[in-house]
């Protein structure tokens, strides 16, 4: 039947059947940074020993280290974002409660400033 397809334009990809590469923030690059990391740790294995089995092994490796590695980089980074994000959104909410009030933290330090000269 139509539209029951996994072709379907705008149908999100799952790796492993479980991981939701294009809604789980920080997927899509760590699969993309594990594969490059899986490339280059195999190939250079391989040109260093000739052997091919322990090149496999090691590019697996690689891909899962690279993986879990720019992993965790990636949402700890977001993670602190957000609480950027959550403190400047707060603020401008404090901002915009306090301005012309006596609670104004910019209004103190121009009348301290007028007194001063």
């Amino acid at each position: 039947m139509a539209g029951e397809g996994d072709s379907e334009p705008g149908k999100s990809f799952k790796l492993l059947g479980f991981l939701d590469v294009k809604n789980v923030p920080c997927a899509r690059e760590s699969v993309l940074y594990g594969s490059l990391g899986s490339l280059v740790m195999g190939l250079g294995h391989f040109l260093a020993t000739s052997r091919v089995r322990r090149s496999c092994d090691v590019a697996v490796g690689g891909f899962i280290c690279t993986m879990l590695g720019y992993w965790f980089y990636c949402r700890y980074n977001l993670a602190q974002q957000r609480i950027r994000q959550r403190m400047l959104k707060e603020g401008m909410k404090n901002r915009i409660l306090f301005e012309g009030s006596y609670l104004d933290p910019e209004k103190e330090q121009t009348g301290s400033e007028r007194s001063d000269s």
